[in-house]
């Protein structure tokens, strides 16, 4: 199992999860079936539950490699709470090694979620989007389903038209849908439509939640965000590389409380309705956010111009900030401002 995993501080972070004033019983003897169950907001999610429930329960977590799964979790699949299922979400789940198994909540978080992802699978980008939401919802459908939370991202806000300082959920931007750029926010806004198109024909029960840019010590090595570039780059001690001038304006969310904001939709949402994950304390300009780190790490900030496939994946938008309104009425609070958030991340990763 990954070492950070075993840390104090990841313990405390679940610990924080776990103490939310939610309706955990609700959960209690339920089945699980979680896509991307490898990365950085599903792997943290299993965590939970596994600390949550230590008995009564039992995960199905999807992915595709294997050996992944067996680095990130370790013993705990040797848990019969806790069932590894190679499948790709681009095929049928009935076919799968998923078989025929009860999915009392699902949670879908399966989707490349980095621009050079977006620039070099691009089919991918968007089929994991679409095919895969439309089998999970399928699955779930016929297969006793009584929550599915489709973790969606404030890329389907588009770019901002200058009339808001922060996206509501009813807000519409602007996405040119005839670029390579744009398969990720334009499959994402589909996915969210077919997520309507199950409540209204077969009586899903759906939420959706908008993430903001997460980040955290869960992160995976081949993520090529900004931030995640940022704060590798601290983890070694080199200096922090900006790709741009840094004036873009973004809301970002410490992967425990992305985590806490699903489990609020999970459990306090009302079904076909869609909430902002974020926090005013991070809402932050990457200029910003890059001296956060190396203030930290005792580097600099350096410039350098981004190659051709880089560019070709990064995000247009200039300023992009969720407002939280909608889901804090909930009671969701979040744990970590984006200075303790990266703190804490750089601290675990470095251990």
């Amino acid at each position: 199992m990954n070492s950070v995993i075993g840390s104090e501080l990841y313990r405390q972070d679940v610990e924080y999860v776990k103490g939310l004033p939610l309706q955990w019983e609700r959960l209690e003897n339920s089945s699980f079936v979680i896509s991307g169950a490898t990365g950085m907001i599903g792997s943290f999610l299993i965590d939970v539950l596994m600390s949550k429930f230590p008995t009564g329960i039992k995960i199905f977590a999807l992915g595709r490699n294997a050996e992944k799964a067996r680095e990130r979790f370790g013993d705990l699949l040797d848990d019969d709470r806790l069932e590894f299922v190679s499948c790709d979400i681009n095929k049928a789940l009935d076919d799968s090694a998923l078989g025929d198994v009860q999915a009392d909540y699902m949670f879908h978080f399966a989707s490349n979620t980095h621009p050079m992802a977006y620039s070099t699978n691009p089919i991918g980008t968007v089929t994991a989007n679409i095919i895969g939401t439309n089998n999970l919802l399928e699955y779930g459908a016929s297969h006793g389903n009584k929550r599915f939370i489709f973790a969606s991202s404030v890329e389907v806000y588009g770019e901002n038209r200058g009339d808001t300082e922060k996206f509501s959920e009813d807000y519409l931007g602007y996405i040119d849908c005839n670029t390579l750029r744009a398969g990720y926010p334009e499959s994402k806004r589909a996915g969210e439509a077919l997520c309507q198109a199950y409540i209204s024909q077969k009586d899903m029960d759906v939420v959706i939640a908008r993430l903001s840019r997460t980040y955290g010590p869960t992160l995976l090595k081949t993520d090529t965000k900004a931030l995640s570039q940022f704060i590798n780059k601290g983890v070694s001690g080199e200096d922090i590389v900006l790709k741009s001038e840094g004036n873009q304006l973004y809301s970002y969310s410490y992967v425990a409380d992305s985590v806490a904001g699903v489990f609020y939709c999970l459990l306090a949402g009302e079904k076909g309705e869609a909430y902002n994950v974020s926090d005013a304390a991070s809402d932050i300009t990457l200029k910003e956010l890059s001296q956060i780190i190396a203030d930290y790490v005792g580097t600099k900030v350096v410039f350098e111009l981004p190659d051709a496939a880089e560019a070709r994946g990064y995000s247009t938008a200039t300023k992009a900030l969720l407002d939280p309104a909608k889901i804090n009425a909930l009671g969701y609070k979040a744990g970590y401002d984006i200075k303790k958030g990266l703190q804490r991340t750089i601290d675990m990763l470095k251990a």
